[in-house]
């Protein structure tokens, strides 16, 4: 059947991970591609009794208010003020199906073709392909070890660049595993007020520090910013509760287009994430657990590739998160060898799959949250025989 799919569509990049997760659903594969959590880290015992005693109140199994259950507004806006330092009042906080959501509520709401956006470069996927579909005008900007180089943005606004939009995954970013430093964070948020567009701090991993209190967010240091955040990375994906808080105009266009999206987020997992949320000394504790794991994990997937591969490739070393960033240093391109390492049962993510502007065909994205220590280093074993298999 012949069929003319739209123009935007035909400019949205598919995503190579989601197209690797086929490949890697093998029994056999372990992979270090998607970003999972993992499954051995979610509190399943405790969504399951939240579960039951949701199950209890008539409003789970209902429609529900467009902007989100009141109590996890209030739920969330409670997190926020900790972490921003200003009151969050509910009424700016906008449930949606995901943190992905979210992200494309707001593109739709703020732009129109050919807008200008600033990405960051390596990109997170999920955005790249927002905007692609919302018909912006990318102009990608470098991540390097304190996160987007925030003085290369500088020169370019102070060149004539008008961006309605910056994107920044701020903490422990995916893919870079890099976090926006302070100093950083207070000067894109004084260039926001100074050129007067807003930013849009995606933050799905900002709990996830290994060691010491969360990063002060950008939003600490200005009004003119979209906080995106997630249950997805530290309770639960299948939950689909994400949440967005921002100025009041954007909350209240961002609710009328999700009326046309999906009407409401689910009522069910709503509850049962304000549940969770909301019991403080819980979810502290669930916190410190999933942290201690994952740093393990992290150390563990570092230490691995640095003993496989030594001065063969450099590896970022994360201190929070779910990623480390993988640069080779022998002239092989993971893109190129990702073929071979699949037969020797291992997967990644090659850094083209995140390039905007920059050649990161020497670049592979490493995740460690999905799989404990041992596997971790099996994966990297293989790696490692995949590689010299191909360099020999």
């Amino acid at each position: 059947m012949s069929l003319t799919l739209s123009t935007r569509l035909r400019d949205v990049r598919g995503s190579a991970i989601r197209d690797l997760l086929a490949l890697t659903a093998r029994p056999e594969v372990i992979s270090l591609a998607g970003g999972l959590p993992g499954t051995d880290l979610l509190p399943r015992e405790r969504i399951a009794a939240a579960l039951a005693a949701a199950m209890a109140d008539p409003a789970a199994v209902q429609y529900g208010e467009t902007a989100g259950l009141r109590r996890l507004r209030e739920v969330v806006a409670e997190h926020e003020t900790g972490r921003v330092g200003r009151a969050v009042d509910p009424a700016g906080v906008v449930v949606t199906s995901g943190s992905q959501q979210a992200l494309d509520l707001v593109a739709r709401a703020l732009l129109d073709p050919g807008d200008p956006v600033v990405v960051e470069d390596p990109v997170y996927v999920g955005a790249l392909q927002v905007f692609q579909a919302a018909g912006a005008a990318l102009h990608p900007v470098p991540v390097d070890d304190e996160g987007m180089a925030v003085d290369v943005l500088a020169d370019r606004l102070a060149a004539g660049l008008r961006p309605r939009l910056v994107h920044t995954v701020s903490s422990f970013h995916n893919p870079r595993g890099a976090t926006l430093s302070a100093p950083r964070r207070a000067l894109l948020a004084e260039l926001a007020e100074r050129y007067g567009f807003l930013v849009v701090e995606d933050d799905p991993y900002g709990l996830l520090a290994f060691d010491g209190p969360p990063p002060l967010p950008i939003a600490a240091h200005g009004d003119r910013v979209v906080r995106l955040g997630s249950t997805s990375k530290v309770l639960a994906p299948a939950l689909r509760v994400g949440w967005l808080t921002g100025p009041a105009p954007l909350c209240t266009a961002v609710e009328r287009l999700k009326q046309c999206t999906d009407l409401c987020t689910s009522s069910l997992t709503q509850i049962v994430a304000a549940d969770l949320l909301a019991d403080d000394a819980w979810f502290a504790g669930h916190l410190d657990r999933l942290r201690a794991a994952l740093h393990e994990r992290a150390a563990a997937l570092t230490g691995a590739v640095a003993s496989v591969f030594g001065d063969a490739v450099t590896c970022s070393v994360p201190t929070g998160g779910m990623f480390c960033w993988l640069e080779s240093t022998d002239g092989l391109r993971p893109a190129d060898l990702l073929p071979r390492a699949l037969e020797h049962g291992v997967a990644y993510v090659p850094g083209t799959a995140f390039a905007v502007g920059r050649d990161l065909s020497a670049a592979a994205r490493l995740c460690f949250a999905s799989n404990p220590p041992q596997e971790l280093h099996t994966a990297v074993d293989r790696l490692g025989a995949a590689w010299h298999r191909a360099a020999s």
